[in-house]
């Protein structure tokens, strides 16, 4: 019993040295750890923290991983994600719900433009 505790104790100590050295990567924008999530095909959403949108038509868009709400009118809103910015431009646009990791807008959406 005491040697699976010092196992599931190991791999839990292992398992967050490798989330740090990630996260450590991902705030430097190492150009080498750019390369190896390429080359292993990893989801750049996930590893690297970058902006997800979803698009059903133009009428709603869903977004993921994005940071924080800049602006927001009926014609424009504009988010902050981890690199860049989102503005979705278009009329009667509204933010139908929001979480820490994602929201759903909604309108007739005209534009989307990264800044």
């Amino acid at each position: 019993m005491i040697l699976i505790c010092k196992v599931i104790s190991a791999y839990i100590i292992s398992m967050k040295q490798k989330s740090n050295i990630i996260k450590k990567n991902m705030e430097n924008g190492n150009p080498g750890f750019n390369k190896l999530v390429d080359s292993l095909q990893l989801p750049k959403d996930i590893c690297m923290g970058a902006l997800r949108v979803t698009m059903t038509g133009n009428l709603e868009a869903w977004i993921e991983n994005y940071r924080g709400i800049l602006e927001y009118s009926e014609q424009s809103i504009l988010l902050q994600g981890k690199n860049c910015q989102v503005c979705f431009e278009g009329s009667r646009l509204s933010i139908d719900y929001y979480t820490n990791e994602d929201m759903k807008i909604s309108g007739c959406i005209q534009c989307v433009r990264y800044l």
